[in-house]
Order: C-alpha cells, then structure tokens, then sequence
C-alpha cells in the first residue's frame, strides 16, 4: 500500500512553468513505476507521463512532450513534473499515480494508487 501527495498546483499564465511534486508514504517508492495523468472538466482523465522505477526511462504524451519533464526522487519519495510553456489546454486536475508491478504504462487502467490531485490552470 502506498499513499501519494500531490502539491504544486496553482493559477498561471500562458507560458508560465510550474512544478508538481508527489511525496509518496512507505519505504517501497523506489519499486514503483510512476505516473502523471490529468482530467479536465467533462473529459476522461487522461495521461501525461510516466517513469520507471529507476529514473532511466520515461514516456510522454505527445501534447506534452518537449515542454514537461517528468523525474523521481527516490531518496525523497518524490515525484516531480516540471511544466514549461504552459498552454489553456494544459488546464486540469493533475493526479500521480503508482504502479505496482511491470513496466512504464500510458494506460490508467495498470495504476494501482492515486492522489487525490492538484488543479493547474493556465489562462490566456
């Protein structure tokens, strides 16, 4: 069982960066793949990134990639996403999400845990 904490969240504007961070509970952070998925209003969550359990490898949506920058720190038991050039499309409830077992995965469907999310929201 893991707890995830999402924080970093806020009002920008088109451009603008921000960083998400995600603090896991447990002492098995490090065993996890994890995710960055986001929902804006009345559509279906959606995914955004993803890392493996060491760092090396990592998977982007292709609306996001070049522009965020997903990253772990597993000696923190922190999640991050760094966001650049942020666009109004990028609005929405961001949610980190861990995966138990295999491998990177673009499917929210293989994510075992949750956060309860953070709002971003970029205005024009």
């Amino acid at each position: 069982q893991v707890q995830l904490v999402e924080s970093g969240g806020g009002l920008v504007q088109t451009g603008d960066s921000l960083r998400l961070s995600c603090v896991a509970s447990g002492r098995t952070f490090s065993t996890y793949v994890m995710g960055w998925f986001r929902q804006a209003p009345g559509k279906e969550r959606e995914f955004v990134a993803t890392i493996t359990q060491s760092g090396i490898n990592t998977y982007y949506a292709s609306s996001v990639k070049g522009r965020f920058t997903i990253s772990r720190d597993n000696a923190k038991n922190t999640l991050y996403l760094q966001m650049n050039s942020l666009k109004p499309e990028d609005t929405a409830v961001y949610y980190c999400a861990a995966r138990r077992l295999g491998t990177i995965s673009s499917s929210r469907n293989e994510y075992n845990y949750w956060g309860q999310g953070t709002q971003v929201t970029v205005s024009s």
